[in-house]
């Protein structure tokens, strides 16, 4: 039986209430702190995903617990009772019998937990490390017992071999993965590997910043995982809150040395679409032996660290290369309980893109219209005085409807840290994550002619709160209303995508003619085509019969790829999409 998902991962995200400070100085020295941004949102990211025995355990950051699930489309919530809450980047990894827990505590020791029962939500505390930050454990099939760590960008992943019964390292460290944005496109800083300039008027705080943190990549979020005998480092890069955040890998026949930059790279790597972002992630084998990849998606609008969770199909090609596909990486999914084409297209199309919205209400710049652009970082948002607020979206004629996903967005500036709670306490930086349940209510329905509407979903009394909510049905419909009954504290209707996945009625879309495809610069490559599509995906790789790495635009027919590796030939095809299906353009070097 097969189950559909959709990223971002459908889970109860949680909440956290986060107040940003910055140093206030005389111009010589620092003089004292002030509050910045006061902010509430939901994250979850760095995900580290095991099968152990039987069922599929997400550990993500600031979630004071772990998502569990039998089949990877429906999870349910753990809380952790007694192992660090606000410790980032949590790594599990299985032995043996166990699970074993560890999460980043850069300036002091770090300690190690385990489990033979996690859904109980208590850990046994095994040993106390060292300070690192971004951990990765890895038993290798022999039974030693390796680390990798690292999260800057002035130093590397380090890598070392453990006494798997102290924890300690067994020799020195070992300098493994360095940034080298020079040869590597991916790893550039900025939104599309561009970091802009300061503006004239830009705050000495924004400047001190700048100069503080530099430009140069976070090379962190180290994975390890062994197939046919070699050994592939994952790492992410450049910085979490760009649509460019990528996985990388180093290929190696052994564990700490020898490792080469594998001529696939970036690995996992998702710059377009609904919702972008692909880096600080996990590899992992399902019941079926298939591949799977786990990253982390960015929104980045409340706060920078506004994040999601996103799963990708993955394999191991002939050539021992591993690879992750992201082609429609935000497209409902099927999961099928046996081996899989990893390369397997889209069955349902996105109806909804640039189709007609309508709302009760509209808030100033927030118009209902967003609610279909295919981005997460705009959205519809009622006005705070609509006590109904509904959202609707025309189809423009009647379709096969396989699927809906329902995204809510928020906006709760201002909030302060409640009191009497277990908050996090930092000199520029306080945090507090939700503990208390939390409910999104809803009630959605359909139509062919808008006048009479059938119950979809009804989820007006439900104890649930998912902001990116899957609804699978089969029905004709031409509208789609969703009414907002109750959301998380009270605040106002903002959704950011009401989109709808189907069939549609017509042909698939032309086949696209590239007409540029040339360098303009060592890492970087400009794009033309024409077409008649509604979406395109830009494929690229160092093979004409390899390209794993894809961009997905709306309403453009140009894209300049800044991912590129220095010196490497490069081959590239267009493909257009409609609400029918997929075209296949033919395949071009990049000259």
């Amino acid at each position: 039986m097969s189950k559909l998902i959709c990223n971002p991962l459908n889970i109860n995200y949680k909440y956290q209430f986060i107040e940003v400070k910055r140093p206030v100085t005389d111009g010589k020295k620092l003089i004292g702190v002030e509050v910045a941004q006061r902010c509430v949102v939901r994250e979850a990211a760095d995900p580290s995903v095991v099968l152990f025995k039987g069922k599929y355990y997400l550990f993500p950051s600031m979630s004071k617990g772990f998502w569990v699930s039998d089949n990877m489309a429906d999870w349910k919530y753990v809380s952790l009772k007694n192992t660090p809450s606000y410790d980032y980047a949590p790594d599990v990894c299985v032995v043996g019998d166990y699970i074993y827990f560890c999460a980043s505590k850069q300036n002091e020791p770090c300690k190690f937990y385990r489990s033979k029962n996690p859904l109980d939500g208590v850990f046994e505390e095994v040993a106390t490390a060292f300070p690192f930050y971004d951990p990765a454990l890895f038993r290798d099939d022999d039974g030693k017992t390796y680390f990798y760590w690292g999260c800057t960008n002035t130093n590397p992943i380090y890598g070392a071999q453990l006494n798997p019964e102290t924890m300690q390292k067994i020799g020195e460290d070992v300098s493994i993965v360095y940034g080298n944005e020079k040869e590597h496109g991916f790893e550039r800083i900025g939104d599309d590997h561009v970091l802009p300039e300061l503006p004239p008027d830009a705050s000495d705080y924004e400047k001190f910043m700048r100069m503080y943190i530099g430009t140069a990549p976070f090379i962190e979020g180290a994975w390890m995982n062994k197939f046919g005998g070699k050994y592939y480092l994952q790492y992410a890069a450049p910085a979490t809150e760009y649509n460019v955040y990528a996985d990388g890998v180093y290929v190696s026949d052994n564990p700490l040395t020898g490792f080469k930059y594998a001529e696939n790279n970036p690995y996992s790597y998702k710059p377009g679409g609904f919702i972008t972002g692909a880096g600080h992630g996990s590899t992992f084998e399902d019941k079926y032996g298939n591949l799977w990849h786990a990253s982390t998606m960015r929104i980045s609008v409340g706060h920078k660290f506004e994040r999601r969770v996103g799963i990708f199909p993955a394999g191991i090609d002939k050539d021992g290369e591993l690879f992750c596909n992201q082609r429609y990486g935000d497209f409902p999914l099927s999961l099928e309980d046996k081996k899989i084409d990893p390369w397997k297209e889209p069955e349902y199309f996105l109806l909804s893109y640039g189709k007609k919205a309508s709302a009760s209400s509209e808030a100033i710049n927030h118009s209902a219209q967003l609610a279909t652009d295919e981005n997460i970082r705009s959205w519809w948002k009622a006005d705070e005085s609509d006590k109904s607020p509904w959202l609707k979206v025309d189809l423009g004629g009647i379709y096969s409807v396989s699927a809906i996903q329902i995204n809510f967005a928020d906006e709760l500036e201002g909030q302060p840290i409640p009191e009497n709670t277990d908050a996090l306490l930092e000199d520029f930086q306080s945090r507090y994550i939700e503990d208390k349940p939390t409910k999104t209510r809803w009630l959605l329905e359909g139509s062919t002619d808008d006048r009479n509407y059938f119950i979809i979903t009804d989820k007006t009394n439900v104890e649930t709160d998912l902001p990116h909510d899957l609804i699978e049905i089969k029905a004709q419909l031409r509208y789609v209303r969703l009414t907002v009954k109750e959301l998380p504290y009270n605040q106002t209707a903002a959704v950011s995508g009401l989109r709808v996945f189907g069939k549609g009625n017509g042909n698939n879309p032309d086949k696209s003619e590239i007409i540029t495809a040339e360098r303009c610069g060592d890492l970087e490559a400009f794009i033309s085509w024409k077409g008649n599509a509604v979406g395109y995906t830009v494929l690229w790789g160092h093979s004409p019969e390899k390209l794993y790495h894809s961009y997905t635009v709306y309403g453009a027919t140009e894209l300049t790829l800044r991912a590129l590796n220095k010196g490497q030939k490069t081959w590239v095809r267009i493909d257009g999409f409609n609400e029918s299906g997929i075209t296949h353009g033919e395949v071009q070097v990049i000259k």
